[in-house]
């Protein structure tokens, strides 16, 4: 697992890209679910070739940014932790996201956009489904499923958010790291 400095370089703005966008975003509940992270997940499924790398990428990116936001939160910058009860299933789904980029590595500019509406809709079903799972009597829902057409209706936004964000940073993700590997601005290699 050998990085140019230029990729490591650029794998550290993604980190500095999705802390940015979380610290951003998160706090204002109409923007919440517009993250860097899962275009983060899939843009390693999808370019990376190093399978160490594909799902080391995400996690980092994810944790260090909890870190960087847990810190905040301590300086009273920021107004909750980065770290929290239950943060390991989004850890775990974002290593599914990797997956998904991974089924549609050969398929080009169609597996981009594939994997764009493909990685946020299931991360939007699956976590929607552990919240209505794990945290029906905090959330209000019922444990029918009523319930969990519930959390799904509430997550509405977020997915939407989630959608936008993934095709604005997986594209641009893309092309900037072929630019910096291969040499031309592209959504193929």
């Amino acid at each position: 697992m050998k990085l140019s400095k230029q990729t490591l370089l650029f794998f550290i703005v993604l980190v500095v890209v999705a802390t940015l966008v979380k610290f951003i975003c998160a706090p204002q509940i109409n923007l919440s679910g517009f993250t860097a992270v899962i275009a983060i997940s899939l843009f390693a499924g999808l370019t990376i070739r190093d399978k160490k790398l594909v799902f080391l990428l995400p996690l980092l990116t994810l944790f260090l940014s909890d870190v960087l936001l847990q810190a905040l939160y301590a300086l009273n910058v920021f107004p909750f932790a980065g770290f929290y009860s239950g943060q390991i299933m989004n850890y775990i789904l974002f290593i599914a996201l990797a997956f998904i980029g991974i089924a549609f590595r050969n398929y080009k500019t169609a597996g981009v956009v594939a994997s764009a509406i493909a990685g946020p809709t299931i991360f939007f079903l699956l976590s929607n489904f552990i919240v209505w799972k794990t945290q029906a009597n905090i959330m209000g829902y019922n444990q029918g499923i009523s319930g969990l057409w519930q959390s799904y209706a509430f997550g509405l936004p977020f997915y939407r958010n989630s959608l936008i964000s993934t095709f604005i940073f997986l594209p641009v993700f893309i092309a900037v790291y072929n630019r910096i590997k291969y040499g031309k601005l592209s959504l193929a290699h």
